[in-house]
């Protein structure tokens, strides 16, 4: 059984994760499997329009944690260098549409908010979730998404949001019962094939461009505080997760680094 099942459907490529027994979480061979698939659609002449979706109750749960803990490295490295994945670097010119067929969560959150159009089942659960694995949270995931301040801030701390309520608040495009999710994102894509192919291409240029970045004196700032805390709290997140306990942090080697966070005012020399 392939971890990953591609299908053609004239110019449509589906794209499904299909390791259900760990609600599709990013283990070496899925993400090398995903990259296949992706450099298949990103080079295909015939392939024009992707739905991205998953089997069983995850889309995607991100980051195999156990898979870490046994390997001793946080993330999804491992195994040598990692083959290009087109999706991850946002080099494929063609839309993509996920079709979020249940928990997304952490990198499975990145993977459906990298898609340009989004449907998803009314039970689906999305969280980012990089709060409780890392030393920063998911500062931009509300602000490249155009949500408000507050909403990005609990977006950026981890609290689950259900996908009624994303609808809401303008992240998906459309909240369907369980056996509509696959038509329902057919007809998108069947729509968008009925666009003039230069519309179809020129328009998703530019939607992609007004997408709002942040600032590379934020993206200082960030790269900052990822690196203030103890590092050995990364991994006790995961084994905790993995071995089904609450996790022990330490916060920081140094007890009195807790009050010499980076700040913008630091980073440009303005601080008192």
């Amino acid at each position: 059984m392939s971890v990953v099942e591609t299908e053609r459907h004239d110019a449509i490529f589906v794209i499904r994760m299909n390791r259900p027994e760990r609600l599709n979480a990013l283990g070496t061979e899925l993400r090398a499997a995903l990259a296949e698939a992706w450099v298949e659609f990103r080079d295909s002449h015939e392939l024009e329009i992707a739905i991205y979706t998953g089997t069983g109750r995850g889309f995607c749960v991100g980051e195999d944690m156990k898979e870490s803990v046994e390997r001793g490295t946080v993330g999804g490295g491992g195994g040598g260098p990692a083959r290009e994945n087109p999706y991850m670097t946002g080099e494929i010119q063609k839309p993509i549409i996920a079709a979020i067929n249940g928990f997304a969560m952490g990198g499975g959150f990145m993977l459906a908010e990298r898609a340009d159009l989004r449907v998803a089942v009314h039970q689906a659960v999305f969280e980012m979730s990089e709060a409780k694995r890392w030393l920063l949270g998911g500062f931009n995931h509300g602000h490249i998404n155009g949500l408000s301040h507050t909403v990005a801030t609990e977006m950026a701390f981890a609290f689950r949001f259900d996908a009624d309520r994303l609808y809401e608040l303008g992240f998906l495009n459309r909240v369907v019962d369980d056996d509509q999710l696959m038509p329902v994102s057919f007809e998108m894509a069947e729509h968008l094939m009925t666009l003039p192919p230069a519309a179809r291409v020129n328009t998703l240029v530019m939607m992609r461009a007004m997408r709002p970045p942040v600032s590379e004196e934020l993206l200082e700032l960030a790269e900052r505080l990822r690196q203030h805390g103890a590092k050995s709290d990364l991994m006790e997140s995961r084994r905790a997760f993995a071995e089904k306990r609450k996790p022990t942090f330490i916060g920081w080697d140094d007890p009195e680094d807790r009050y010499h966070t980076p700040t913008l005012e630091s980073l440009r020399g303005t601080a008192v």
